[in-house]
């Protein structure tokens, strides 16, 4: 079995700035880490380890007793901002540029009379965090969500991790189910989002399978592996080296490899040498 590396794959640089910024800070124990720093289990559990507080996802309603709060990569709204403020935290701002980019597209939408229409996951982290600072919008997953809106104006933007064809599907159904409507549209999709998409698919037309590595609750994995199905190519979604089986891999001479943006390099290496190790593997390598 041969085994082709993404050209673009693993760690993005919103990623590697916050774990920067974490390694910077001296006193872990008085930081409580608003949600998952990032999708990613091995990143958290080494987070925990070094003496940081984390309130879940799903626990981000709770005010952190630590006085400083850490806001991750995913970005919060100004709305809960100034709630922690009020409550007196001192907050740490680790949010990724382009998700704060994201923010300002719908806020600037909606400033300028447009319903915003966001194309994203529905309870994502990064999402709730857009829509909590908006009056008007509807969060669209996909383009059998679409539906015929009674405004004037639509603004469309999308969760950074979002994927090209999914914003293109959407964009054409709100256009064909609201044609008088004077309808905007702003591209929030992320650059390293595009160039991980973009190099994956280079490689479905080459291989007989891929491997997928990243976090479950990682959205852009989750839409890589989503990528691979669309393309009718065997998919496997693992969190790390020892979540590979052997007998998936039977029967494939091609396997590619690549990994999510939250994926730390150390990860992805051990995924290649296990694919490496098989007993159906030639050791042979290359790179796409």
């Amino acid at each position: 079995m041969k085994v082709l590396v993404a050209d673009v794959l693993g760690m993005c640089f919103g990623v590697r700035d916050a774990l920067k910024r974490m390694d910077a800070i001296d006193k872990p124990n008085e930081v409580t880490i608003h949600g998952e720093l990032v999708h990613n289990e091995a990143v958290l559990t080494d987070l925990r380890d070094r003496g940081f507080h984390i309130n879940g996802e799903n626990a981000r309603h709770q005010i952190p007793r630590t006085p400083l709060v850490l806001i991750t990569a995913h970005g919060v709204s100004k709305t809960e901002r100034r709630r922690l403020e009020k409550a007196g935290k001192q907050l740490l701002d680790t949010t990724c540029p382009l998700v704060t980019r994201a923010h300002d597209a719908a806020r600037q939408l909606e400033a300028d009379g447009y319903h915003v229409l966001v194309i994203g996951k529905h309870g994502h982290v990064e999402v709730r965090g857009i829509v909590e600072d908006l009056k008007s919008f509807d969060v669209i997953q996909g383009p059998d969500e679409v539906r015929r809106y009674p405004y004037l104006k639509l603004g469309i933007m999308c969760q950074t991790t979002a994927t090209a064809a999914n914003v293109d599907s959407i964009r054409a159904e709100v256009a064909a189910q609201n044609p008088r409507a004077d309808i905007r549209f702003i591209d929030t999709v992320c650059h390293p989002t595009k160039e991980h998409q973009n190099s994956l698919a280079s490689l479905l037309d080459r291989v007989d399978a891929m491997v997928v590595v990243g976090g479950r609750n990682s959205n852009n994995t989750r839409e890589l592996v989503a990528r691979c199905s669309d393309r009718g190519v065997p998919a496997l979604h693992v969190r790390n080296a020892a979540d590979l089986d052997p007998a998936w891999f039977d029967g494939y001479e091609l396997v590619g490899l690549t990994a999510g943006t939250s994926t730390l390099e150390s990860t992805i290496e051990d995924v290649h040498q296990a694919l490496l190790a098989l007993p159906a593997s030639n050791l042979a390598s290359g790179s796409c």
